[in-house]
């Protein structure tokens, strides 16, 4: 899952659609890897800058830089946080020297990359030794509760299709270990992996809904993408499953972490 048409939409979408969950998960990622003042950190795939500014807040914005190959994602995070260095680069092409940070880390971006065992090493090169690279994505089989109801929806309206786009089926390094996993094969020490709960609240169900039909993100694409009168099946299926009734609601979301060491 590294189609980058995805992630070309606004940054505004991203952060009506997963950006609400994103500041919670950038804290307690921080909280799990270790993350204190005093450290110089890289977000990798900063998207439009939710794990950047909690950096920024934990360790000062002249301490934190950024990266993203979506260049009006790196604009939104620019524009959040103008102080930090942010450039449009890939995870395995970080334009960084060997050892120039003490903490390296990817929200919800390890899925995406196109190499992800590269993008994890190039992660670890760009960190000091002792330091820490850490990682978090959405338990899509499990307990990620917006996309999970999603493509249960979606299954019912476009089987097909659907079967052939649904994240709980084609995306990687999401189930229980598998990041530690990738981790120890990329050489990192001290492995560790655990999963991380948060939520987000709506005013209503036209207010999760609002950002899929702009093509946002795997689910977004899945929405843009079907006939008028399919997208509105598929509408009426996701609250249905969702069980929402009018007025605000909360949803919970869960994200395998994973953090390790680089090597002596």
């Amino acid at each position: 899952m590294s189609d980058p048409e995805m992630f070309r939409v606004s940054a505004d979408a991203y952060d009506r659609l997963i950006g609400r969950y994103s500041g919670q998960l950038a804290t307690v990622l921080l909280d799990f890897a270790g993350v204190r003042p005093g450290m110089r950190a890289l977000d990798v795939g900063c998207g439009p800058g939710a794990l950047t500014d909690a950096l920024a807040q934990r360790l000062g914005a002249e301490n934190v830089a950024a990266a993203d190959p979506s260049e009006s994602f790196v604009q939104a995070c620019r524009n959040r946080l103008p102080e930090v260095d942010v450039v449009v680069a890939s995870a395995e092409t970080l334009p960084f020297a060997d050892g120039t940070f003490d903490a390296a880390l990817a929200q919800l971006v390890v899925n995406f990359m196109p190499d992800a065992l590269a993008g994890v090493r190039a992660m670890a090169r760009v960190t000091r030794q002792g330091g820490v690279v850490a990682a978090c994505v959405w338990d899509y089989p499990g307990e990620m509760t917006l996309l999970t109801k999603f493509w249960d929806a979606a299954q019912e309206v476009e089987p097909v299709r659907a079967a052939a786009a649904d994240e709980r089926r084609v995306m990687r390094w999401c189930g229980e270990g598998e990041l530690a996993e990738l981790w120890h094969e990329a050489g990192l020490a001290d492995v560790r992996f655990a999963p991380l709960v948060v939520s987000a609240p709506y005013a209503d169900f036209e207010d999760l809904w609002s950002p899929l039909p702009t093509g946002v993100g795997p689910s977004g694409a899945f929405c843009a993408a079907l006939p008028e009168e399919r997208r509105a099946a598929l509408h009426d299926a996701y609250r249905r499953h969702l069980g929402v009734a009018d007025g605000p609601f909360e949803l919970t979301a869960r994200a395998w972490a994973v953090t390790g060491v680089v090597r002596a």
